[in-house]
């Protein structure tokens, strides 16, 4: 098989948010590769329904952080979650700067929704396509970056460790730009890998995921001794739409619940209360389906404007149309389905695995903040926090070994210059008789 090599400064595997994010944090003078196992679009980020949290102001912090910690049922890492809430209102200023249009309310201000499990609204959204909105706003913005490239087809399918071991250098990669059947081994060296490759959704049969998210970075990190956290640690969301042909599930957000939405048996009885935690709705919905001996149960909008159906859940309700159910006129059949992934490859507060210059990003890492089970709407905020964390890391080791060399230059020359001045005056100017010649 024909291998290419290249090197760059940071690699970074994945187009989604966290991904996309780290390199607009990067410096301007880094030599960034990003690369995608399919094309940019396919990533979870741009799937995201809901929105994205934000610590509404500074009296919610103790509210925002029970929540958070409450829906992972008091397993999430106390630190992250802290860093998380402290750090979402510089991050969704920074989304509106670089061009993310949020909802607003009548006098300008960011309008807020609720979904299950927050004591009260705290989510920033675009319709009910808040991920695509986010990520495409990121693209572009990475897109007009001179110092970035993004490949697309490209597989990582291996990490490349130092000969001392214990520090990646780069990755080993399946390049299928060419088509099928002209596949080649392309090597990308770099002092500093980033993997954000999502998460494990492509291997269940029902997922709201792309296909083509198989939890690589995990296979890759435990073949070279880098430690996983909570590995059996997997969502299954409450609502995603009920259709025998087979492809990757429709998610019905969380948000249709917040605004109003109720569940319904089979009798058309409201049987739980819409706004637990997803774990504990799925759960519900699950037991309900047994005792009706029905593979799925009901999502009713009745109790919503329609307005807010066509307005607000303008492409949930397009969707449904396309499948035969008007949202304005009838329930819709909804069953749970895998929909995240809380364990990964465990980091630290920074992003870094247990690998030096190894860092994990966004659903491909587990850094705690969710715990047992995540709180709808905080995953896009995760993300973005921590690839922010990851590339002011990578920007500080960069600029110190810049540093250094610059350092190491100045006082090689210091040294050359100080041993041309004790040479005598003839045997000086030899020198520069000889180099002139």
């Amino acid at each position: 098989m024909q291998t290419e090599e290249i090197k760059c400064d940071v690699l970074i595997a994945g187009c989604g948010v966290s991904g996309l994010y780290a390199a607009l944090n990067l410096p301007s003078t880094a030599n960034i590769i990003m690369v995608t196992k399919t094309v940019v679009e396919e990533c979870d980020s741009m799937l995201a329904q809901g929105g994205i949290c934000v610590l509404h102001d500074e009296g919610d912090y103790d509210a925002f952080y029970e929540d958070t910690m409450r829906a992972g049922h008091y397993e999430n890492r106390a630190e992250s979650v802290d860093i998380m809430i402290r750090s979402s209102r510089s991050v969704i200023n920074d989304l509106i700067r670089r061009g993310v249009d949020f909802e607003r309310e009548v006098d300008g201000s960011l309008a807020y929704t609720r979904e299950g499990a927050h004591s009260r609204p705290r989510i920033c959204y675009h319709g009910d396509i808040t991920g695509e909105e986010i990520t495409t706003t990121l693209l572009e913005n990475v897109r007009r970056l001179p110092n970035v490239r993004i490949l697309e087809h490209i597989e990582v399918t291996d990490i490349i460790e130092a000969p001392q071991g214990n520090r990646c250098v780069g990755v080993v990669c399946a390049d299928r730009r060419g088509g099928e059947g002209a596949e080649r081994r392309l090597l990308i060296r770099a002092p500093y890998t980033m993997l954000a490759t999502g998460g494990i959704g492509g291997r269940y049969e029902r997922s709201t995921n792309f296909p083509s998210l198989t939890g690589d970075a995990c296979r890759i990190a435990q073949e070279h001794g880098v430690a996983l956290e909570h590995m059996d640690y997997v969502q299954i969301h409450p609502t995603s739409l009920y259709v025998k042909h087979p492809g990757r599930a429709f998610l019905i957000s969380e948000s249709c619940r917040g605004e109003g939405a109720i569940l319904l048996d089979a009798e058309g009885n409201r049987f739980t209360d819409e706004l637990q935690p997803r774990d504990v709705v799925s759960a519900a919905i699950y037991e309900q389906m047994e005792k009706d001996g029905t593979d799925h149960v009901l999502l009713s909008f009745e109790r919503m404007s329609p307005d807010e159906i066509t307005g607000h859940f303008s492409h949930i309700y397009e969707h449904c149309l396309e499948e035969g159910y008007d949202l304005l006129k009838e329930p819709i059949p909804v069953v749970p389905a895998q929909h995240y992934f809380m364990g990964g490859v465990h980091v630290n507060s920074d992003s870094e695995t247990t690998m030096m210059n190894f860092f994990a990003l966004g659903e491909t890492a587990c850094n705690g903040v969710h715990g047992k089970n995540r709180l709808a709407s905080n995953s896009l905020l995760e993300s973005l926090v921590f690839a922010q964390r990851a590339a002011r890391v990578v920007s500080s080791r960069m600029a110190k070994t810049a540093s250094m060399y610059a350092g190491a230059v100045s006082t090689v020359g210091a040294a050359q210059r100080a041993a041309h001045a004790k040479m005598p005056q003839q045997a000086a100017a030899d020198v520069v008789v000889k180099v002139a010649r």
